[in-house]
């Protein structure tokens, strides 16, 4: 794979330490977030990603498990650098963790669903198999499922629940924060008809939830999702995932929270969802 070194961006950090704590005689350097890119193969182009780097980081010596957190669409082509929310609250749930947040679009105002599309278009490999070789391949991470996590919020709920039940030895923490489980337009209320089961889970949950039970054996997954009482898009699909899976046996978590599709709710449920991420990761390597 052909690769450009990550670029630096200027100078935005988030932390933990206070003031009071700046003239400690060993003080751990704060949270770091830079901007990178590497030239995707799938994509025929650069793919773009914001990476943020836990307190302590430089001081070396340790691997951190990685979340990849995957924005919702339609989309810019930069919208992935406006998720500082995010950082924040991983701060706050604990921290001990790489934050990296993909493009997920090239195009203004762009849908491509995290799904590949064919040559020169192919969101999902780009995504599940080339983002993460790069990132093992460039920071301290633990380079295996057990220290990968796959969230995304609302497409980007979709695009983790699709690539993280795929990819079962890629990822071992699905979260889906207000997403869906099968492909749509960019209203969120047509689904794409693809002619594939793979990016349709909930036309294929039946035969899903068995095999998702067989799977969870050899792959141990931490399974998750959410959605507000009052997303009228969204909420009938989630309450109904839930309730297949339930009837199948396969371990998972679900909330139904007061709220509908909004940043407000996104940002409420922030610190304890990704706290449930952290717990379910392999922990920091010394």
């Amino acid at each position: 794979m052909a690769v450009a070194v990550a670029v630096a961006a200027g100078g935005a950090t988030t932390g933990l330490l206070d003031a009071g704590m700046l003239g400690h005689a060993s003080p751990v350097s704060p949270a770091r977030t830079v901007l990178g890119a590497f030239h995707s193969v799938s994509l025929d182009s650069p793919l773009h990603y914001l990476v943020r780097l836990p307190p302590g980081y430089a001081r070396g010596g340790r691997r951190y498990p990685v979340i990849y957190f995957l924005h919702g669409l339609p989309a810019g082509p930069s919208s992935y650098q406006s998720i500082a929310w995010v950082g924040q609250a991983l701060d706050r749930a604990g921290g001990q963790a790489i934050l990296v947040v993909p493009q997920g679009t090239r195009s203004s105002n762009g849908d491509p669903e995290y799904l590949d599309w064919g040559p020169g278009n192919n969101w999902a490999t780009a995504l599940s198999a080339e983002l993460p070789a790069f990132i093992d391949a460039h920071y301290s991470t633990i380079a295996s499922r057990a220290g990968r996590a796959l969230v995304g919020v609302s497409a980007g709920g979709y695009g983790a629940t699709n690539l993280g039940l795929h990819h079962p030895g890629e990822f071992s923490v699905v979260e889906s924060w207000s997403g869906y489980f099968e492909p749509t337009d960019a209203t969120g209320e047509t689904v794409l008809d693809l002619g594939s089961a793979e990016a349709n889970i909930a036309a294929s949950v039946d035969a899903l939830a068995v095999s998702l039970a067989r799977q969870f054996l050899s792959y141990p997954t931490f399974l998750a999702f959410y959605v507000g009482r009052a997303d009228k898009t969204f909420a009938r699909d989630n309450i109904e995932l839930n309730t297949e899976l339930k009837n199948a046996g396969v371990t998972h978590t679900f909330a139904l929270y007061s709220g509908g599709h909004t940043l407000t709710l996104w940002k409420a449920h922030a610190v304890g969802w990704l706290a449930m991420a952290l717990k379910n990761l392999a922990p920091v390597e010394a």
